[in-house]
Parts: C-alpha cells; sequence; structure tokens
C-alpha cells in the first residue's frame, strides 16, 4: 500500500461525485419547475379594469365591477335569446357597453359584484363568461358561459 493513500478516500470522493451531480440534476429540475409554474401564474389574469383591457385590445381579462343600474339592459329571448348586453362600473368607476352572447343569467339584477372574463372590442367589454357573486351566504356564486367562442 502507498504512504498516504486511502482506498476508502478513493470510494468517497466518487460517491461525493455522483452525489454532487444528482444535486445538480435535481436543482435544474427544480428550477425548471418553479419556471413553468410562474409562467403559468402569469397566464392567470388579476382583476383588470376596462382602460388595461382597451389598452390592449383583444388580449382576454378578468375585470371586476358592479352593474350600472342607470342604464337599460337589453335581452329579448323572442329575437334571440343568446345575446345579453348590459353596463358595468368597473373598480375606477368607468362605465361601459358588455355583451355576451349567452342567455341572461337568473338574478342578474341582484349580483353584489360581477367578475366579466373577456375582451375589449372598440368601445365594448365582449365577455366569454359572467360570474356574479351573490350577497347570500346561502347562494352560491353563480357562473354563466357564453355560447360563442370569442
Amino acid at each position: 500500500m502507498v504512504k498516504g493513500f486511502c482506498s476508502l478516500c478513493l470510494i468517497n470522493r466518487e460517491d461525493n461525485f455522483h452525489m454532487k451531480k444528482t444535486n445538480i440534476i435535481l436543482l435544474v429540475v427544480i428550477a425548471v419547475a418553479i419556471g413553468v409554474i410562474v409562467t403559468m401564474v402569469g397566464d392567470f389574469s388579476t382583476y383588470e379594469t376596462f382602460a388595461t383591457a382597451r389598452e390592449k385590445e383583444g388580449k382576454e381579462f378578468h375585470v371586476i365591477g358592479k352593474l350600472d343600474t342607470l342604464k337599460a339592459m337589453s335581452y329579448d329571448p323572442a329575437k334571440d335569446a343568446n345575446l345579453f348586453s348590459f353596463y358595468v362600473h368597473d373598480k375606477t368607476g368607468e362605465s361601459h357597453k358588455v355583451v355576451f352572447y349567452g342567455a341572461k343569467p337568473t338574478d342578474f339584477e341582484k349580483a353584489e359584484s360581477i367578475v366579466l372574463t373577456g375582451k375589449m372590442e372598440g368601445s365594448e367589454f365582449h365577455c366569454s363568461k359572467i360570474l356574479m357573486k351573490c350577497p347570500s351566504k346561502y347562494k352560491d356564486d353563480q357562473v354563466a358561459v357564453s355560447n360563442k367562442q370569442i
């Protein structure tokens, strides 16, 4: 045996190298997973305003607001059961006409707040989904989905 040479140390060095290689691969996998999660979360929009939706016309947003009761709703099921329009104030107070290609949701006027998922098209907000926040703790929030792809 060579003086100062330990065969066990050589084995430990190989194990440490293998362990370091495994740790590096594991860290790369974790980093990629975090990147994917961050990218996906970036797609989930926060509540925006009509102004933001107007700046990025064509991109889908979630706009939260309240029904503008001073302006008329339009729904005539005899003429077109899949066309409902109304006005909403967003969280800044800006009011816009909203067009929904679906039936008017039940108790729509009673909604405490409304979350609209859709896009600005000119001065109108065309929504594909309406989530109504109901005031009663005994009633679940209602969701209405458009019959037309926007």
